[in-house]
């Protein structure tokens, strides 16, 4: 299972970036999804994730600003109200099992989000 990120860019403090997370493959059932992000020199951290049955969670810090969502198989996860502090490459996780009942964990490449003024 192939995952595909996108959506990321560069925005102004204050402003909004919807990320998208496609998954491409023989998908029987997802498990959870999520979206982590990591900075250089740091480790990668949870911002959002969601069970099969539409629970979320959220990092703390984030709480009220990024909302997880999903559409079949393709996650998202909109981000508003951005400050340079969520300048980061984020992440979509999947896990879940293929048609033929094999579990898998995929990641996706990674998309660059960066505040500045």
């Amino acid at each position: 299972v192939q995952l595909q990120a996108s959506g990321g860019g560069s925005v102004q403090p204050g402003g909004s970036l919807r990320l998208s997370c496609a998954a491409s493959g023989v998908i029987f059932s997802i498990n959870s999804m999520g979206w982590y992000r990591q900075v250089p020199g740091k480790e990668r951290e949870v911002v959002a994730g969601m069970t099969e049955s539409g629970f979320t969670n959220y990092a703390d810090s984030l709480k009220g600003r990024f909302t997880i969502s999903r559409d079949k198989n393709t996650l998202y996860l909109q981000m508003n109200n951005l400050s340079p502090g969520d300048t980061a490459v984020y992440y979509c996780h999947f896990d879940g099992r293929t048609t033929n009942w094999v579990p898998f964990q995929s990641w996706g490449q990674g998309t660059q989000v960066t505040v500045s003024s």
